[in-house]
Protein backbone atom coordinates (compact mmCIF):
# COMPACT_ATOMS: atom_id res chain seq x y z
CA UNK A 1 0.00 0.00 0.00
CA UNK A 2 2.76 2.42 0.53
CA UNK A 3 4.35 2.00 -2.77
CA UNK A 4 1.12 2.83 -4.03
CA UNK A 5 0.50 5.73 -3.07
CA UNK A 6 3.95 7.04 -3.46
CA UNK A 7 3.12 5.94 -7.32
CA UNK A 8 0.07 7.98 -7.15
CA UNK A 9 1.93 11.05 -6.14
CA UNK A 10 4.53 10.45 -8.79
CA UNK A 11 1.67 10.11 -11.47
CA UNK A 12 0.06 13.52 -9.67
CA UNK A 13 4.08 15.37 -10.29
CA UNK A 14 3.73 13.63 -14.10
CA UNK A 15 0.46 15.23 -14.72
CA UNK A 16 1.25 18.64 -13.00
CA UNK A 17 4.38 19.11 -14.88
CA UNK A 18 3.56 17.46 -18.17
CA UNK A 19 0.11 18.42 -18.83
CA UNK A 20 -3.11 16.61 -18.83
CA UNK A 21 -3.00 16.01 -22.23
CA UNK A 22 0.41 14.80 -22.34
CA UNK A 23 -0.51 12.48 -19.19
CA UNK A 24 -3.40 10.99 -21.05
CA UNK A 25 -1.63 10.35 -24.34
CA UNK A 26 1.42 8.68 -22.88
CA UNK A 27 1.90 8.52 -19.13
CA UNK A 28 -1.90 7.04 -17.87
CA UNK A 29 -1.54 3.49 -19.41
CA UNK A 30 1.41 2.96 -17.19
CA UNK A 31 0.80 0.36 -14.32
CA UNK A 32 3.24 -0.21 -11.31
CA UNK A 33 3.91 -4.27 -11.42
CA UNK A 34 6.38 -4.71 -8.83
CA UNK A 35 8.69 -3.00 -6.03
CA UNK A 36 11.64 -5.11 -5.54
CA UNK A 37 14.93 -3.84 -2.89
CA UNK A 38 16.20 -0.27 -4.93
CA UNK A 39 14.25 -1.38 -8.32
CA UNK A 40 10.34 -0.50 -9.43
CA UNK A 41 9.27 -2.38 -12.68
CA UNK A 42 6.13 -0.22 -14.18
CA UNK A 43 4.37 -1.64 -17.55
CA UNK A 44 2.71 0.12 -20.96
CA UNK A 45 0.47 -2.29 -23.41
CA UNK A 46 2.72 -1.97 -26.04
CA UNK A 47 6.24 -1.67 -27.27
CA UNK A 48 5.78 1.85 -28.94
CA UNK A 49 4.27 3.01 -25.68
CA UNK A 50 7.52 1.71 -24.12
CA UNK A 51 10.28 3.16 -26.26
CA UNK A 52 8.43 6.72 -26.28
CA UNK A 53 8.01 6.92 -22.16
CA UNK A 54 11.83 5.46 -21.93
CA UNK A 55 12.68 8.32 -24.42
CA UNK A 56 10.79 11.15 -23.46
CA UNK A 57 10.17 10.69 -19.48
CA UNK A 58 12.06 7.78 -18.50
CA UNK A 59 14.95 9.91 -16.63
CA UNK A 60 12.12 11.97 -14.73
CA UNK A 61 9.96 9.09 -13.88
CA UNK A 62 13.30 7.30 -12.08
CA UNK A 63 14.00 10.78 -10.23
CA UNK A 64 10.53 11.78 -8.96
CA UNK A 65 10.52 7.98 -7.46
CA UNK A 66 13.61 8.90 -5.65
CA UNK A 67 12.42 11.75 -4.58
CA UNK A 68 9.26 9.93 -2.80
CA UNK A 69 11.49 6.42 -2.20
CA UNK A 70 15.60 7.29 -1.36
CA UNK A 71 15.86 3.54 -1.41
CA UNK A 72 15.22 3.61 -5.36
CA UNK A 73 17.54 3.99 -7.69
CA UNK A 74 16.45 1.93 -11.19
CA UNK A 75 12.83 2.31 -12.69
CA UNK A 76 12.38 -0.53 -15.60
CA UNK A 77 9.59 0.50 -17.68
CA UNK A 78 8.07 -3.15 -19.65
CA UNK A 79 5.80 -4.01 -22.04
CA UNK A 80 3.08 -6.20 -20.00
CA UNK A 81 -0.84 -6.34 -21.59
CA UNK A 82 -3.43 -5.63 -18.91
CA UNK A 83 -5.66 -8.75 -17.53
CA UNK A 84 -8.18 -8.23 -20.19
CA UNK A 85 -6.06 -8.28 -23.06
CA UNK A 86 -4.19 -11.43 -22.22
CA UNK A 87 -6.96 -13.29 -21.31
CA UNK A 88 -8.49 -12.51 -24.67
CA UNK A 89 -5.06 -13.70 -25.88
CA UNK A 90 -5.25 -16.96 -24.21
CA UNK A 91 -9.06 -17.57 -25.67
CA UNK A 92 -7.72 -17.13 -29.03
CA UNK A 93 -4.84 -19.58 -28.55
CA UNK A 94 -7.78 -21.90 -27.40
CA UNK A 95 -8.73 -24.51 -29.55
CA UNK A 96 -12.50 -24.05 -28.73
CA UNK A 97 -15.34 -22.56 -31.04
CA UNK A 98 -15.50 -18.73 -29.57
CA UNK A 99 -19.43 -17.45 -29.01
CA UNK A 100 -20.38 -14.77 -31.77
CA UNK A 101 -19.22 -11.33 -30.21
CA UNK A 102 -20.33 -7.84 -31.39
CA UNK A 103 -17.93 -5.86 -33.36
CA UNK A 104 -16.14 -3.30 -30.57
CA UNK A 105 -17.69 0.10 -30.69
CA UNK A 106 -15.22 2.67 -31.80
CA UNK A 107 -15.68 5.78 -29.94
CA UNK A 108 -13.99 9.45 -31.01
CA UNK A 109 -11.10 10.23 -29.14
CA UNK A 110 -11.32 13.27 -27.42
CA UNK A 111 -9.36 16.76 -28.38
CA UNK A 112 -6.91 16.41 -26.10
CA UNK A 113 -6.42 12.67 -27.41
CA UNK A 114 -5.80 13.72 -30.62
CA UNK A 115 -3.35 16.62 -29.73
CA UNK A 116 0.44 15.38 -29.43
CA UNK A 117 1.98 16.38 -26.01
CA UNK A 118 4.03 19.46 -26.07
CA UNK A 119 7.57 19.87 -24.75
CA UNK A 120 7.76 21.82 -21.97
CA UNK A 121 11.68 23.21 -23.13
CA UNK A 122 10.02 24.53 -26.14
CA UNK A 123 8.70 28.25 -25.10
CA UNK A 124 9.99 31.27 -26.30
CA UNK A 125 11.83 32.16 -23.02
CA UNK A 126 14.29 29.20 -24.79
CA UNK A 127 14.48 30.10 -28.09
CA UNK A 128 17.58 32.09 -28.83
CA UNK A 129 16.88 34.55 -31.58
CA UNK A 130 19.81 35.52 -34.49
CA UNK A 131 19.50 36.99 -38.10
CA UNK A 132 18.36 33.82 -39.79
CA UNK A 133 15.32 32.88 -37.34
CA UNK A 134 14.04 36.74 -36.29
CA UNK A 135 11.28 36.45 -38.80
CA UNK A 136 9.64 33.37 -38.21
CA UNK A 137 10.35 34.18 -33.96
CA UNK A 138 8.41 37.36 -34.42
CA UNK A 139 5.15 35.63 -36.61
CA UNK A 140 5.31 33.59 -33.81
CA UNK A 141 4.65 35.78 -31.43
CA UNK A 142 2.87 37.66 -32.82
CA UNK A 143 0.23 34.52 -33.30
CA UNK A 144 0.59 33.98 -30.21
CA UNK A 145 -0.09 37.21 -28.58
CA UNK A 146 -2.86 38.89 -30.86
CA UNK A 147 -6.31 38.69 -29.72
CA UNK A 148 -7.58 39.07 -33.19
CA UNK A 149 -6.26 36.35 -35.79
CA UNK A 150 -4.41 38.49 -38.93
CA UNK A 151 -1.84 36.26 -40.18
CA UNK A 152 -3.71 33.47 -41.44
CA UNK A 153 -2.31 30.79 -41.93
CA UNK A 154 1.24 31.34 -40.29
CA UNK A 155 3.74 28.83 -42.56
CA UNK A 156 6.81 28.17 -41.30
CA UNK A 157 9.67 26.68 -43.16
CA UNK A 158 12.82 25.36 -42.99
CA UNK A 159 15.53 22.70 -42.56
CA UNK A 160 15.94 20.24 -40.04
CA UNK A 161 16.59 21.13 -36.93
CA UNK A 162 16.39 24.87 -36.94
CA UNK A 163 13.47 25.33 -34.99
CA UNK A 164 10.01 25.00 -36.81
CA UNK A 165 8.93 22.42 -34.18
CA UNK A 166 10.22 24.66 -31.07
CA UNK A 167 7.90 27.87 -32.55
CA UNK A 168 5.29 25.91 -33.29
CA UNK A 169 5.30 24.48 -29.41
CA UNK A 170 5.96 27.82 -28.00
CA UNK A 171 2.97 28.90 -29.55
CA UNK A 172 0.97 26.46 -27.97
CA UNK A 173 2.04 26.75 -24.63
CA UNK A 174 1.77 30.30 -24.85
CA UNK A 175 -2.21 30.31 -25.75
CA UNK A 176 -2.46 28.07 -23.11
CA UNK A 177 -1.06 29.81 -20.82
CA UNK A 178 -2.87 33.75 -21.75
CA UNK A 179 -5.84 31.83 -22.95
CA UNK A 180 -6.88 28.71 -20.98
CA UNK A 181 -10.25 28.88 -22.58
CA UNK A 182 -9.08 28.54 -26.22
CA UNK A 183 -8.70 25.28 -27.62
CA UNK A 184 -5.43 24.36 -29.46
CA UNK A 185 -4.74 21.25 -31.26
CA UNK A 186 -1.07 20.60 -32.51
CA UNK A 187 -0.08 17.36 -34.35
CA UNK A 188 1.93 16.00 -37.14
CA UNK A 189 0.54 15.63 -40.84
CA UNK A 190 0.75 12.39 -40.58
CA UNK A 191 -1.62 11.81 -37.01
CA UNK A 192 -4.06 14.05 -39.16
CA UNK A 193 -3.92 11.47 -41.87
CA UNK A 194 -3.88 8.92 -39.81
CA UNK A 195 -6.85 9.98 -38.11
CA UNK A 196 -8.91 10.74 -41.46
CA UNK A 197 -8.10 7.15 -42.39
CA UNK A 198 -9.36 5.76 -39.39
CA UNK A 199 -12.54 7.96 -39.33
CA UNK A 200 -13.24 6.57 -42.96
CA UNK A 201 -12.33 2.91 -41.45
CA UNK A 202 -14.82 3.41 -38.94
CA UNK A 203 -17.64 5.29 -40.99
CA UNK A 204 -16.72 8.03 -38.50
CA UNK A 205 -16.28 10.83 -40.75
CA UNK A 206 -18.65 13.34 -39.38
CA UNK A 207 -17.45 13.48 -35.83
CA UNK A 208 -13.92 13.58 -37.41
CA UNK A 209 -14.98 17.05 -39.34
CA UNK A 210 -17.09 18.35 -36.29
CA UNK A 211 -13.39 17.39 -33.93
CA UNK A 212 -11.37 19.76 -36.13
CA UNK A 213 -13.47 22.42 -37.27
CA UNK A 214 -14.32 23.48 -34.09
CA UNK A 215 -10.29 24.07 -32.69
CA UNK A 216 -10.10 27.62 -31.88
CA UNK A 217 -5.87 27.45 -33.10
CA UNK A 218 -4.94 24.24 -35.60
CA UNK A 219 -1.08 23.36 -35.76
CA UNK A 220 0.24 21.00 -38.42
CA UNK A 221 3.56 20.14 -38.42
CA UNK A 222 5.24 19.12 -41.32
CA UNK A 223 2.92 19.11 -43.59
CA UNK A 224 5.16 18.11 -46.24
CA UNK A 225 4.34 14.43 -45.35
CA UNK A 226 0.80 14.71 -46.88
CA UNK A 227 2.26 14.79 -50.48
CA UNK A 228 0.50 12.91 -52.91
CA UNK A 229 -2.02 11.76 -50.43
CA UNK A 230 -5.21 12.99 -52.16
CA UNK A 231 -7.72 11.94 -49.89
CA UNK A 232 -6.55 13.51 -46.98
CA UNK A 233 -5.36 16.51 -49.00
CA UNK A 234 -8.88 17.13 -50.00
CA UNK A 235 -9.78 16.99 -46.08
CA UNK A 236 -7.09 18.97 -44.95
CA UNK A 237 -8.30 21.87 -47.63
CA UNK A 238 -11.86 21.73 -46.38
CA UNK A 239 -10.85 21.90 -42.69
CA UNK A 240 -8.77 24.57 -43.78
CA UNK A 241 -11.57 26.76 -45.02
CA UNK A 242 -13.51 25.89 -42.79
CA UNK A 243 -11.32 27.41 -39.91
CA UNK A 244 -10.14 30.46 -41.97
CA UNK A 245 -13.72 30.81 -43.00
CA UNK A 246 -14.61 30.86 -39.00
CA UNK A 247 -11.75 33.30 -37.80
CA UNK A 248 -9.82 30.04 -36.60
CA UNK A 249 -5.87 30.29 -36.39
CA UNK A 250 -3.77 27.93 -38.46
CA UNK A 251 -0.50 26.87 -38.02
CA UNK A 252 1.74 24.69 -40.43
CA UNK A 253 5.11 23.86 -40.74
CA UNK A 254 7.31 21.88 -43.60
CA UNK A 255 10.80 21.58 -45.09
CA UNK A 256 10.16 23.95 -47.89
CA UNK A 257 7.97 26.84 -49.02
CA UNK A 258 4.28 26.51 -50.17
CA UNK A 259 5.38 26.88 -53.59
CA UNK A 260 8.08 23.72 -53.20
CA UNK A 261 5.96 21.59 -52.00
CA UNK A 262 5.95 18.77 -54.46
CA UNK A 263 2.73 16.30 -54.67
CA UNK A 264 0.43 19.22 -53.22
CA UNK A 265 -2.67 20.35 -55.13
CA UNK A 266 -2.19 23.71 -56.34
CA UNK A 267 -5.73 25.25 -54.60
CA UNK A 268 -4.01 23.85 -50.98
CA UNK A 269 -0.77 25.35 -51.96
CA UNK A 270 -2.54 29.03 -52.44
CA UNK A 271 -3.99 28.58 -49.63
CA UNK A 272 -1.29 27.78 -47.71
CA UNK A 273 0.40 31.28 -49.69
CA UNK A 274 -2.60 32.94 -48.60
CA UNK A 275 -1.04 34.58 -45.26
CA UNK A 276 2.26 34.88 -43.90
CA UNK A 277 5.37 33.12 -44.56
CA UNK A 278 8.07 32.84 -42.60
CA UNK A 279 11.31 30.95 -43.67
CA UNK A 280 13.99 30.01 -40.86
CA UNK A 281 17.45 30.22 -42.41
CA UNK A 282 20.23 27.73 -41.81
CA UNK A 283 22.19 29.35 -38.61
CA UNK A 284 25.27 31.60 -38.59
CA UNK A 285 28.19 31.61 -36.35
CA UNK A 286 26.77 33.89 -34.25
CA UNK A 287 23.58 32.70 -33.73
CA UNK A 288 25.29 29.02 -32.55
CA UNK A 289 27.34 30.61 -30.32
CA UNK A 290 24.59 32.32 -28.35
CA UNK A 291 22.33 28.90 -28.59
CA UNK A 292 25.46 27.21 -26.83
CA UNK A 293 25.42 30.02 -24.34
CA UNK A 294 21.79 29.67 -23.53
CA UNK A 295 21.81 25.80 -23.35
CA UNK A 296 24.91 25.79 -21.06
CA UNK A 297 23.37 27.87 -19.19
CA UNK A 298 20.09 25.54 -18.45
CA UNK A 299 22.38 23.07 -18.07
CA UNK A 300 24.27 24.41 -15.14
CA UNK A 301 28.02 23.76 -16.67
CA UNK A 302 30.42 26.02 -16.92
CA UNK A 303 31.76 26.01 -20.87
CA UNK A 304 35.23 27.18 -21.37
CA UNK A 305 34.78 30.09 -24.58
CA UNK A 306 37.63 28.07 -26.72
CA UNK A 307 35.33 24.86 -26.12
CA UNK A 308 31.96 27.00 -27.10
CA UNK A 309 33.77 28.51 -30.27
CA UNK A 310 35.02 25.15 -31.60
CA UNK A 311 31.17 23.77 -31.42
CA UNK A 312 30.32 26.70 -32.71
CA UNK A 313 32.41 26.31 -36.20
CA UNK A 314 32.33 22.93 -35.78
CA UNK A 315 28.66 21.48 -35.75
CA UNK A 316 26.86 23.62 -38.35
CA UNK A 317 24.63 21.35 -39.45
CA UNK A 318 21.49 22.06 -37.65
CA UNK A 319 20.51 23.57 -33.77
CA UNK A 320 19.01 19.30 -33.01
CA UNK A 321 22.86 18.16 -33.54
CA UNK A 322 24.75 21.75 -31.49
CA UNK A 323 22.26 21.14 -28.32
CA UNK A 324 23.09 17.28 -28.55
CA UNK A 325 26.66 17.42 -28.67
CA UNK A 326 26.82 20.20 -25.58
CA UNK A 327 24.96 17.49 -23.98
CA UNK A 328 27.34 14.59 -24.51
CA UNK A 329 30.83 16.94 -23.58
CA UNK A 330 28.51 17.87 -20.71
CA UNK A 331 27.31 14.58 -19.59
CA UNK A 332 31.31 13.11 -20.16
CA UNK A 333 32.11 15.81 -18.13
CA UNK A 334 29.67 15.15 -14.85
CA UNK A 335 29.82 11.11 -15.32
CA UNK A 336 34.35 10.69 -16.07
CA UNK A 337 34.75 13.47 -13.54
CA UNK A 338 36.95 15.30 -16.35
CA UNK A 339 37.16 18.57 -16.78
CA UNK A 340 35.96 20.31 -20.30
CA UNK A 341 38.78 21.09 -22.35
CA UNK A 342 38.87 21.02 -25.81
CA UNK A 343 40.97 18.28 -26.32
CA UNK A 344 38.38 16.20 -24.11
CA UNK A 345 35.66 18.03 -26.19
CA UNK A 346 37.19 16.74 -29.71
CA UNK A 347 37.76 12.97 -27.97
CA UNK A 348 33.65 13.12 -27.05
CA UNK A 349 32.81 14.06 -30.40
CA UNK A 350 34.98 12.18 -32.96
CA UNK A 351 32.01 10.99 -34.90
CA UNK A 352 29.80 13.60 -35.28
CA UNK A 353 32.97 16.01 -35.84
CA UNK A 354 34.38 13.43 -38.60
CA UNK A 355 30.13 13.38 -40.21
CA UNK A 356 30.50 17.37 -39.67
CA UNK A 357 33.83 17.86 -41.57
CA UNK A 358 32.95 18.18 -44.96
CA UNK A 359 35.20 18.08 -47.85
CA UNK A 360 35.01 21.36 -49.17
CA UNK A 361 36.49 21.57 -52.84
CA UNK A 362 38.37 24.45 -54.95
CA UNK A 363 35.82 24.07 -57.78
CA UNK A 364 33.17 24.68 -54.99
CA UNK A 365 34.96 27.93 -54.51
CA UNK A 366 35.57 29.01 -57.50
CA UNK A 367 31.90 28.46 -58.65
CA UNK A 368 30.77 30.18 -55.40
CA UNK A 369 32.87 33.05 -55.55
CA UNK A 370 32.07 33.64 -59.22
CA UNK A 371 28.36 33.67 -58.30
CA UNK A 372 29.38 36.24 -55.47
CA UNK A 373 31.39 38.64 -57.72
CA UNK A 374 28.88 38.14 -60.83
CA UNK A 375 32.01 37.02 -62.77
CA UNK A 376 32.36 33.81 -64.84
CA UNK A 377 33.96 31.01 -63.44
CA UNK A 378 36.00 30.82 -66.00
CA UNK A 379 37.93 33.85 -65.53
CA UNK A 380 39.34 32.21 -62.35
CA UNK A 381 41.72 30.49 -64.89
CA UNK A 382 42.24 33.00 -67.27
CA UNK A 383 45.05 35.41 -68.11
CA UNK A 384 42.98 38.52 -67.42
CA UNK A 385 44.41 40.64 -64.65
CA UNK A 386 41.64 43.41 -64.74
CA UNK A 387 40.72 44.26 -61.05
CA UNK A 388 36.99 43.21 -61.84
CA UNK A 389 38.18 39.65 -62.09
CA UNK A 390 41.76 39.76 -60.34
CA UNK A 391 40.11 40.84 -56.99
CA UNK A 392 37.63 37.62 -56.94
CA UNK A 393 40.30 35.31 -58.01
CA UNK A 394 42.34 36.09 -55.32
CA UNK A 395 39.49 36.04 -53.05
CA UNK A 396 39.30 32.37 -54.36
CA UNK A 397 43.02 31.36 -53.74
CA UNK A 398 42.45 32.90 -50.20
CA UNK A 399 39.64 30.84 -49.38
CA UNK A 400 41.31 27.83 -51.11
CA UNK A 401 44.24 28.10 -48.57
CA UNK A 402 41.81 28.35 -45.31
CA UNK A 403 38.78 25.71 -46.14
CA UNK A 404 41.61 22.94 -47.83
CA UNK A 405 44.05 20.44 -47.17
CA UNK A 406 45.47 21.47 -50.87
CA UNK A 407 49.31 22.67 -50.99
CA UNK A 408 49.85 25.98 -52.46
CA UNK A 409 51.28 24.46 -56.37
CA UNK A 410 48.25 22.48 -56.49
CA UNK A 411 46.20 25.67 -55.96
CA UNK A 412 47.67 27.60 -58.24
CA UNK A 413 47.35 24.59 -60.77
CA UNK A 414 43.49 24.55 -60.19
CA UNK A 415 43.95 28.68 -61.40
CA UNK A 416 45.54 27.88 -64.72
CA UNK A 417 48.39 26.74 -63.80
CA UNK A 418 49.56 29.89 -62.14
CA UNK A 419 52.70 29.48 -59.83
CA UNK A 420 52.71 28.96 -56.00
CA UNK A 421 54.09 32.70 -55.56
CA UNK A 422 51.17 33.92 -57.23
CA UNK A 423 48.58 31.96 -54.67
CA UNK A 424 51.18 33.42 -51.74
CA UNK A 425 50.60 37.18 -53.03
CA UNK A 426 46.77 36.38 -53.62
CA UNK A 427 45.93 35.05 -49.39
CA UNK A 428 48.88 37.84 -48.32
CA UNK A 429 46.79 40.88 -50.32
CA UNK A 430 43.18 39.69 -48.68
CA UNK A 431 44.83 39.55 -45.39
CA UNK A 432 45.74 42.51 -45.93
CA UNK A 433 42.34 44.11 -47.54
CA UNK A 434 40.77 42.11 -44.40
CA UNK A 435 42.59 43.91 -41.56
CA UNK A 436 42.04 47.51 -42.81
CA UNK A 437 38.05 47.23 -44.93
CA UNK A 438 35.13 46.27 -42.48
CA UNK A 439 32.82 45.81 -45.75
CA UNK A 440 35.11 43.45 -47.09
CA UNK A 441 36.12 41.50 -44.84
CA UNK A 442 32.83 41.01 -44.08
CA UNK A 443 31.88 39.44 -47.26
CA UNK A 444 34.75 36.93 -47.27
CA UNK A 445 32.84 35.90 -43.96
CA UNK A 446 29.67 35.80 -45.29
CA UNK A 447 31.32 33.49 -48.30
CA UNK A 448 33.27 31.21 -45.74
CA UNK A 449 30.02 30.56 -44.06
CA UNK A 450 27.94 29.75 -47.05
CA UNK A 451 30.65 26.92 -48.52
CA UNK A 452 30.87 25.54 -44.34
CA UNK A 453 26.80 25.50 -44.42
Amino acid sequence: MMFDAQWDRVRGRLRDEFGEAAFKSWLKPLMLREVRDDSVRISVPTRFLRDWVITHYGERIRTLWSGENAKIRNVEIVVQAAAGERRAAMAAATPVAPAPVAPPVETAPSIDEISAPLDPRFTFDNFVVGKPNEFAYAAARRVAEAEQVTLNPLFLYGGVGLGKTHLMHAIAWHIRERAPHRTVVYLSAEKFMYRFVRALRYQDTMAFKEQFRSVDVLMVDDVQFIGGKDSTQEEFFHTFNSLVDQGRQIVISADKSPSDLEGMEERLRSRMNSGLVADIHATTYELRLGILDSKSEQLGATMPRKVMEFLAHKITSNVRELEGALNRVVAHAQLVGRAITLETTQEVLHDMLRANDRRITIEEIQKRVAEHFNIRVADMHSARRSRQVARPRQVAMYLAKQLTSRSLPEIGRKFGGRDHTTVMHAVKKIDELRETDTAFAEDIELLRRMLES
